[in-house]
């Protein structure tokens, strides 16, 4: 098992190095446009998956995926000269549905907000069923109080000797 560092640096060379192809060297009309995001080695170094997303729609994204699996061999021949390791590593590409994905959570959260809005105004309108406190407060004995409970107890009477 390689280190992890290493595995990391190899990735990265990879993702530079099939980036500056797909840009210069591949004549393939079903490319569309292409954008390499992210590239993963295995452990072992012997295989990278490498994520990619395409602008545009369905079609040409399986267009674009074809011409990525034709091309494959050739790229993979590019890494090989470009890379300082005893084996090439077989790659595969993945269509990456980070924008995708990305663009259903903001709907996502646009549809959040617009619920919390609506509650907000719900809330701001609503009336209590009851009373406004329906909890029991303890009293508060004011000073007509104390004296009617002092009158009560018999304290204006002198006690008896």
């Amino acid at each position: 098992m390689a280190d992890p560092q290493r595995a990391r640096k190899m990735a990265d060379r990879i993702k530079e190095i099939v980036a500056r192809r797909l840009e210069r060297g591949i004549k393939d009309p079903r490319l569309g446009f292409l954008t390499i995001t992210d590239v993963k080695v295995t452990g072992d170094l012997q295989h990278a998956s490498i994520f990619y997303t395409v602008y545009g729609s369905d079609e040409e994204r399986d267009d674009t995926a074809a011409a990525l699996k034709s091309a494959t061999g050739m790229l993979r021949s590019e890494v090989g000269k470009n890379i300082t390791a005893r084996l090439t590593p077989s790659l595969e590409f993945i269509h990456d549905a980070l924008p995708e994905n990305a663009e259903h959570i903001s709907k996502l959260l646009d549809e959040a907000r617009l619920r919390d809005a609506e509650s907000q105004n719900l809330a701001a309108s609503a009336q209590y069923a009851g009373d406004e406190d329906p909890y029991v407060k303890p009293r508060v004995i004011g000073e007509d109080a104390e004296a009617q409970a002092e009158e009560d107890a018999g304290f204006d009477e002198e006690p008896p000797r």
